[in-house]
């Protein structure tokens, strides 16, 4: 295929995803490992595939319109190979040398994804549904969370089964060969829709013309170290991870900020990224969401479908309020359903709350799964039309918000979708003396946090911390 170095000599039978490991303007090459007759197959198996299921890649690695921006020079070379034509290539290569992996300024692509499909003979019925690639970074991308979450996303089970993606996974150099084995179960899995995967440890290589960014990655709280600490050092690496966005990611890049703390890292990525639209971010309470129509059920005893309007408001911490005043149950306001108020009032949120702690005290791991279930659930709520009288929850910039709150913060709220990958905050949502109380407890928390991490916000007021309470989640970093 043109533009694709040629072959290496490597051990048999290896596939795996090389490295580069490098600092910004040098690269050192580590490993390379590639094998003629697997790839020789897999493209063969690979085309019958995508023949049969209806998938198809116009073009693997076809980039997404180019974006205006100042050219930030070599060090900035586009991840994919250019010059492909926007029109699907016309042949399939099935034999021949087998490609190594391509090397370009500290990003490596594995090469069973660079592929090219004959679409001549396919119906036009067929071919008018594909999409364009979409392309997703992904920090953390060794951890155990992603280590759920992008088998999900390369199944298609979360953006659709009519949309390519390529994943962009950002790592360190003490993950790499962790990396590397994720990257070769992901070939191994022989995905339809995964058109590439590159693996990288520079943010401004990995996050280029990204359409999603998906923030995973962060460092974990040590013993004895305080919330303050944790905010300061987690909001500098997103401080810089922003930046990068601004540079090279998509001008419509969405960013989901998982890393704790998530709101106020997510406060920090807007500050940061003024290029980028400021409603584009997101930061997790999903996982929050999710927890609490579990409760709910529990105690109603329905089963979990029947629970709807479901919003939890505020932080992602102790402070969030999940709201049981404007859920329902069976289509019932969730009060009339379950009549116990102290219950309600007093045991519901903390055990929302705490449901990470409970879980490590069972079987000694955090909630790593069901925080990858969660941010599928996100994301599909994005491409999905909210249901009638139904919301999610997500935290999201509050500037312009109907309910008075703070307008530079990040804040959990109701919100609902048409399906575009965008989103609206519900604006009539009932608000109580008691569900305000607790709103405002939150929107305090958060405007401490702010002002602890003033020194990584442009032109913030303050820069002083005065968090004396820690309230982080039980089981969370």
């Amino acid at each position: 295929m043109s533009g694709v170095p040629a072959a290496r000599a490597t051990p048999a039978g290896g596939v795996a995803a090389s490295w580069d490991r490098h600092a910004k303007g040098s690269t050192q090459h580590v490993r390379s490992i590639a094998g003629q007759q697997p790839i020789t197959a897999y493209l063969r198996y690979r085309t019958t595939m995508q023949q049969q299921m209806a998938f198809s890649s116009s073009v693997r690695g076809t980039a997404l319109p180019a974006k205006p921006r100042a050219s930030n020079g070599a060090a900035r070379a586009r991840l994919a190979v250019r010059g492909q034509s926007q029109q699907a290539p016309r042949s399939v290569q099935t034999s021949g040398a087998a490609t190594a992996e391509a090397v370009t300024n500290g990003i490596v692509t594995s090469p069973l994804f660079r592929l090219s499909y004959d679409t001549d003979n396919e119906h036009p019925d067929l071919t008018r549904s594909w999409k364009k690639t979409m392309k997703i970074a992904v920090t953390g991308a060794a951890g155990q969370i992603s280590n759920h979450l992008l088998f999900m996303l390369a199944s298609g089970e979360v953006f659709g089964r009519d949309q390519p993606v390529a994943l962009q996974l950002l790592g360190s150099e003490r993950s790499r060969e962790a990396l590397e084995g994720v990257a070769m179960e992901l070939e191994d899995s022989l995905y339809p829709l995964l058109r590439e995967v590159k693996l990288g440890i520079d943010a401004h290589k990995v996050f280029e013309d990204a359409d999603w960014a998906l923030l995973i990655g962060a460092k974990p709280r040590g013993p004895g170290m305080e919330r303050s600490a944790l905010l300061d050092i987690n909001g500098q690496i997103f401080q810089e991870q922003a930046r990068a966005l601004n540079e090279v990611a998509s001008r419509d890049c969405k960013m989901l900020v998982v890393g704790n703390p998530c709101n106020t890292n997510a406060l920090i990525g807007i500050h940061n990224a003024p290029d980028l639209p400021a409603r584009n971010w997101h930061a997790l309470t999903r996982l929050d969401e999710n927890r609490a129509k579990c409760q709910l059920a529990i105690k109603a005893g329905k089963f979990y479908t029947s629970v709807t309007n479901v919003a939890i408001w505020g932080n992602h911490s102790t402070t969030q309020v999940p709201d049981f005043l404007n859920a329902k149950i069976g289509g019932v306001r969730v009060p009339n359903v379950i009549r116990d108020q102290q219950w309600l009032k007093e045991e519901f949120t903390p055990k929302v709350a705490n449901r990470g702690g409970a879980l490590i005290k069972k079987w000694g791991r955090s909630s790593a799964a069901s925080t990858a279930v969660s941010i599928a659930d996100h994301l599909r709520s994005l491409y999905t039309p909210t249901a009638p009288g139904d919301c999610f929850s997500t935290a999201v910039y509050t500037a312009g918000n109907p309910y008075g709150l703070d307008e530079d913060l990040v804040f959990s709220m109701p919100c609902r979708s048409n399906g575009d990958g965008n989103y609206e905050v519900i604006n009539d949502f009932v608000i109580d003396d008691w569900l305000r109380d607790k709103l405002q407890e939150s929107e305090a928390e958060l405007q401490k946090e702010r002002d602890c991490v003033g020194h990584l916000i442009p032109g913030a007021s303050k820069a002083v911390c005065a968090i004396t309470e820690d309230t982080m989640l039980p089981g969370e970093n």
